[in-house]
């Protein structure tokens, strides 16, 4: 067995970092005369110098990034969706799992009467079926509409709608002048029915419909161009094509392919419940669901047709080969968890792009997941690749997070039915002077693969308080599972993370944690040049057997 130690200046109090849920036409009706997108809107620009520009504000680094939360209202029922519409209000419309939409403002609170109601239509059998989605349209204050996105009776149809207002301000809105746009059959199994909805950039419309629902994608609709499940679609609300309410913009990636579903955007998903469009850019950020191995997060800047793998692919890793096409070129995640350690279903949130914590959280995207509440950030970095950290704990049981209209981040929560404001700090310097040792063991090396052991020793007189090492491989290994960490790889670059129950290292104390890897052949390879611990380099002496 081979050990690797090495000492470490790391700051003792510190947060956690690591890695951290039909259309009734033919499917050939659906390809209607293509609509343009809306010239007064702009189109994403994905430039690397305005993402840098947007990202310098946040100066300070993930693991030093904290997270809180504070209730602001009661009272919700099983609450799945939230936005604020474009009307200077300052108003929050929140979705019922039941079919109400709830109002909340900061001055008067959770109002008690539903804006609008449409249980009689709702299917919520099973559960996660209900109202899933809620969006307004761009410019309410003068064009107000409200679109959803829910399961209908009496089978469970995922379904798109639209209720016009005849005043931003109308309450009760009335049920009786909804139209609905499209819809999904789905009806043999309960779950997995996505439900997001988001207007981009471009002025169109986002929605994400799950795989059908099952296990293992029974259905096999992942990688189907042919059905709209699995899929994030996008269409033009602005306008009518031919007998379709909605028409298809003339640059969806599917439009000229024969059997293919004009509307879809992106496709090899399993269940996205949550994604949300960065303002800034107009990228989108996609939190899919996972099997029971992984949950990734994906972020597609501009590009069309993206394929996210499901079900050839889980995460990081290969979940159905029989699924898996040599030639396609699939999209890995940007941020990914093991499912058993960082939770049970993630929760995608938003990029910040408020004003409040502008100088320490622009630029981040902030997830959580519904069984551990742990809070996920996730920052791109100037060369291409993206930071992670675990920055806190966020209510239990979160569904989504919504953005108000001065940009601050809320939190929903399903059985508490409570609504919580975000918050951001950052932490003091870590201490320089702070010493823990790190040893670092290859247990077992067979050429194609390893395990490896990792220890942390404080030894310094302050408690750790959420840890992160960091290391880059010499070659081409790659960690394939973790035990007793939350691990991330970007090429070869390592973020091993605490989990929920071994962040906190007494003065004295230890942790461990372990990983098997695969590699090219050539095993473990050398020992890294460089670790660090909380950000901060730590010294690397010469290897010794073990």
């Amino acid at each position: 067995m081979k050990m690797f130690r090495l000492k470490s200046r790391a700051g003792a109090a510190t947060v956690a970092s690591a890695a951290a849920i039909s259309v009734v036409f033919a499917a050939g009706a659906a390809r209607a005369e293509p609509a343009s997108a809306p010239a007064t809107r702009p189109g994403p620009d994905q430039s690397a110098a305005v993402l840098a520009a947007h990202q310098s504000a946040a100066a300070v680094p993930l693991d030093r990034l904290t997270v809180a939360s504070t209730q602001v209202a009661f009272g919700l029922r099983r609450p799945t969706a939230m936005i604020a519409p474009d009307d200077g209000s300052g108003r929050l419309f929140i979705a019922e799992k039941t079919g109400t939409v709830r109002v909340y403002h900061p001055d008067s609170g959770l109002a008690t009467d539903p804006l609008l109601d449409i249980s009689d239509r709702v299917d919520i059998s099973g559960n996660e079926r209900g109202l899933i989605g809620i969006a307004t349209a761009p410019g309410f204050a003068t064009d107000p509409a409200i679109y959803l996105a829910y399961t209908a009776l009496p089978d469970g149809a995922v379904t798109l709608s639209r209720l016009p207002l005849d005043a931003p301000d109308q309450q009760p809105v009335p049920v009786d002048t909804e139209e609905v746009l499209l819809t999904q059959p789905h009806a043999e199994f309960a779950n997995h029915n996505g439900g997001q909805l988001a207007f981009g950039v471009d002025g169109h419309l986002y929605w994400s419909i799950g795989d059908g629902g099952g296990a293992d994608d029974v259905l096999d609709t992942g990688q189907d161009l042919g059905t709209l499940l699995g899929k994030i679609l996008r269409i033009d609300v602005s306008a009518a094509c031919g007998a379709l309410p909605y028409c298809v913009p003339e640059d969806n990636p599917f439009v000229d392919e024969p059997g293919a579903r004009a509307e879809i955007w992106a496709y090899g998903l399993r269940n996205p419940w949550r994604f949300s469009v960065d303002p800034a850019d107009g990228s989108l950020w996609i939190a899919d669901v996972g099997q029971g191995s992984y949950e990734e997060v994906n972020h597609l800047r501009g590009v069309a047709g993206a394929n996210l793998g499901w079900s050839c692919r889980e995460g990081p890793v290969e979940f159905d080969p029989q699924r898996c096409d040599p030639a396609a070129d699939y999209t890995d995640p940007v941020f990914h968890y093991q499912t058993s350690v960082g939770g049970c279903a993630v929760i995608g949130g938003h990029v910040y792009r408020g004003s409040a914590f502008a100088d320490i959280a622009a630029g981040t995207y902030l997830a959580t997941d519904y069984c551990s509440a742990t809070a996920y950030a996730i920052r791109p970095t100037a060369d291409g690749g993206y930071d992670t950290a675990v920055i806190g704990e966020l209510p239990i049981q979160p569904t989504t997070i919504g953005v108000a209209g001065d940009g601050e981040l809320y939190l929903v929560n399903d059985l508490p039915g409570q609504l919580h404001r975000i918050s951001f700090a950052a932490e003091v310097d870590p201490d320089p002077t702070g010493e823990c040792q790190i040893g670092y063991w290859v247990d077992s090396d067979w050429g194609a693969g390893f395990t490896s052991t990792v220890t942390i020793h404080n030894t310094g007189t302050e408690p750790i308080a959420g840890w992160s090492v960091g290391w880059d491989f010499t070659g081409a290994q790659r960690i394939e599972w973790p035990w007793n960490a939350v691990t991330t790889q970007q090429g070869t670059t390592v973020t091993a993370g605490n989990a929920a129950w071994n962040g906190a290292i007494p003065p004295g104390g230890t942790v461990s944690f372990g990983f098997l890897a695969s590699s090219d052949g050539s095993g473990a390879g050398g020992l890294p040049a460089v670790f660090t611990l909380n950000g901060l380099e730590c010294a690397v002496p010469e290897p010794s057997a073990g």
